[in-house]
């Protein structure tokens, strides 16, 4: 089988987002087809192979599309590539970096040894990491690369027009590395939350100084939204201040449609999203980001 210089592949699920970045390759974006039988397992089939395969999946809902990404990756190393690539914007089980109670799974260092014997480079935007300083701690043997959306969500709001008096608002203290990327470069007022959690959707948060939102455009900034509980506690409080508007732009959009409906009516008005993970609220493309990166693997 004839193999091109480069090539990107992706599942149904991220084909639009894959031929994104094969375009800022000036790459071919090839089809991974997947048929699932009736009892769960699935087929994986590729028909076109590359010297440097770049597969292309975002890692949300990730316990099928592990194994779905594990036989693409085989068929792929199968034709012996210079170098197989996984561009995954969204990656999966990095929370989990310790055992926090006797039995536990660190699901961080399963799954990131699972990955790193995959492909010898990993690609992803704003991992959501705990106590792990970097992803090279996860990925011992394959070349990491690490990139922040924030330039690209300070660029939209600057294309917007946003007002200075706009103030941006991080839920809790995980949310400040993101809040403080993107308001400096606008020299807008950041407000800080801080969060307890007593479970998945059971969140309690309070924000010093909110009554500097009184008759303001407020905007939350986040790099995950899943259960929307946060970013809901977050809305009431602002709202019983006077905000004027409540908006959040995130990096992952992981919601369905009850969370949507939920933070609609808590009071956000619009929620904006990159296309790390395919969403409704999808407003701006990674695809130049993760370009740059998986152009710093190619020969």
């Amino acid at each position: 089988m004839t193999k091109t210089p480069i090539a990107v592949y992706g599942f149904e699920e991220s084909q639009d987002a894959a031929k994104r970045l094969a375009d800022e390759l000036s790459a071919p974006a090839e089809d991974v087809a997947v048929h699932r039988f009736p009892d769960g397992e699935s087929l994986v089939r590729i028909d076109a192979m590359a010297e440097t395969a770049i597969l292309y999946r975002s890692l949300d809902h990730p316990n099928d599309k592990l194994v779905e990404l594990m036989l693409a990756a085989s068929v792929l190393r199968e034709t012996n590539p210079a170098r197989l690539i996984l561009v995954a914007p969204y990656l999966c089980y990095m929370r989990q970096d310790t055992a926090f109670h006797p039995g536990e799974a660190v699901s961080q260092r399963v799954v990131g040894r699972f990955l790193d014997g995959l492909f010898d480079g990993i690609v992803t935007v704003d991992p959501h990491l705990h106590r792990t300083p970097d992803l090279a701690a996860v990925f011992p043997t394959a070349r990491t690369a690490t990139l922040s959306a924030t330039p690209l969500l300070a660029d939209r709001l600057r294309d917007d027009g946003v007002s200075t008096d706009t103030v941006l608002v991080g839920p809790d203290a995980e949310s400040e590395q993101w809040v403080d990327a993107v308001a400096a470069p606008l020299g807008l007022e950041v407000l800080l939350g801080g969060k307890k959690r007593h479970g998945d959707t059971d969140v309690r948060v309070e924000i010093p100084g909110v009554e500097r939102a009184s008759g303001r455009p407020v905007i939350l900034i986040d790099d995950m939204v899943s259960t929307g509980s946060t970013l809901i506690e977050c809305a009431k409080q602002l709202t019983a201040a006077g905000a004027e508007t409540i908006e959040a732009l995130v990096v992952h959009n992981l919601t369905d449609r009850q969370v949507d409906a939920a933070l609609r009516e808590a009071g956000i008005a619009r929620i904006r999203s990159t296309d790390s993970v395919p969403h409704s609220t999808n407003a701006i493309s990674l695809a130049s980001l993760l370009s740059t990166a998986a152009g710093e693997f190619l020969p």
